[in-house]
């Protein structure tokens, strides 16, 4: 599988919560935050997958484990890897990290499905190329 991709996230007051951490559901806009911006780096526009094939990612499940908080300014890094790509999914394991310390890992999987029917579809196969590739 890919190696992991690190994408920066800075913690601003719009994410924290009245005891001045990372509210616990913002984990999610950050983890996809850094999977979109994987697949840009892949080489995958989603915009285009829409446009050309009707195609979407959606999330189907996810699994987050907290270990320690994030608070106000923290300079974050979020690490995503593939551990499983399907026919029509992809498995991510995702991380938030300040410095050494980890703050939150995650367990997401992404389904390909077809906008019209909202169905289950096969990963085109240049995109799952570029997965494999990544």
């Amino acid at each position: 599988m890919p190696s992991a991709f690190d994408w920066p996230v800075r913690v601003y007051y719009e994410d924290t919560d009245a005891g001045g951490i990372v509210f616990y559901a913002n984990y999610l806009k950050f983890f996809e935050r850094a999977r979109t911006e994987w697949l840009r780096a892949t080489g995958v526009q989603q915009q285009a997958l829409l446009d050309a094939e009707g195609t979407a990612f959606v999330v189907k499940s996810a699994s987050l484990d907290y270990h320690a908080p994030a608070r106000l300014d923290d300079e974050l890094t979020i690490r995503t890897s593939v551990e499983k790509l399907g026919r029509a999914s992809v498995q991510f394991a995702q991380q938030a990290w300040r410095g050494d310390t980890l703050l939150t890992s995650a367990s997401v999987k992404v389904g390909c499905v077809d906008l019209a029917t909202m169905r289950p579809r096969s990963l085109p196969g240049d995109v799952a190329d570029k997965m494999r590739g990544a």
